[in-house]
């Protein structure tokens, strides 16, 4: 197995931006897992611009199939006193895959301060079993990157409100990075699968996300998850999705637009 830092760690400089290769253990079907995409779309802006602010949001579109050997190319947008703008494109041998716009912004001193996404209230994942089944029969490959253990909610063709509550991590130790953490984000598969009769394909074509938190460095790596299913019907899926560190802080708050071939 490719452990994700070896995987980042990889990525080389380029005259045209970067180059990366994705190995098996991270495919989703014939394309490389989005999650991972994306991951790598913001790994290459922040060595393109090491003085940039926090990443505060970020939108991707998955264009088309990506694996193998990947180039990265990225670009400014526009540059503020506290905003940077940038684009990327991750590139394959059918063109462009992955299309991002990433958002940084740094802090500003304000009078407001307000939070409203409390987390649910769980089990710890200590107490939970696992998502997928011990034989990982209709796991997708990138999956066993992860640990997963089921908090609440269903599964994919279980039926119910389609919806999973989920503690997530790494199987990486290592893997604590801003970029790590975008991987872990989009682990799940979609929660419309609850509603499948069988096993049929499934697409994410577009991913919006807002980054609101950073786990603290210290933690353990296990992440809350939940992802609800909105919409379900003419071939898409509208799905949200929020994600907590341990202590119930919110760190990512996201929502995709995901293809049903079903």
């Amino acid at each position: 197995m490719t452990l994700y830092t070896d995987l980042i760690a990889a990525v080389a400089a380029t005259e045209s931006g970067f180059s990366a290769f994705v190995t098996d253990d991270w495919k989703q079907g014939r394309t490389t897992y989005g999650g991972l995409s994306a991951a790598l779309c913001v790994e290459a802006a922040q060595r393109t611009f090491p003085e940039a602010p926090p990443l505060r949001s970020a939108q991707f579109a998955f264009v088309g199939p990506a694996s193998g050997e990947l180039a990265i190319q990225v670009r400014p947008l526009r540059q503020g006193k506290s905003t940077l703008f940038v684009a990327v494109d991750l590139v394959g041998e059918q063109g462009v895959a992955t299309h991002g716009v990433l958002t940084f912004g740094a802090a500003r001193v304000s009078t407001l301060s307000y939070s409203e996404v409390p987390a649910p209230d769980v089990v710890p994942p200590e107490a939970c079993e696992s998502f997928f089944p011990e034989s990982r029969q209709g796991a997708p490959h990138f999956s066993a990157q992860f640990e997963v253990r089921k908090a609440g909610g269903t599964r994919p063709l279980a039926g119910g409100d389609p919806e999973y509550l989920l503690w997530i991590r790494h199987r990486d130790p290592a893997a604590r990075s801003l970029s790590a953490l975008i991987a872990l984000a989009d682990m799940p598969p979609p929660p419309a699968m609850a509603l499948f009769t069988q096993f049929a394909p499934i697409s994410t074509m577009t991913w919006a996300m807002d980054v609101v938190g950073l786990p603290a460095e210290e933690d353990d790596g296990w992440r809350l998850l939940r992802t609800r299913a909105e919409t379900v019907g003419e071939g898409y899926s509208t799905q949200e999705m929020h994600l907590w560190d341990r202590n119930g802080h919110p760190l990512v708050l996201a929502r995709q637009n995901v293809a049903v071939f079903a």
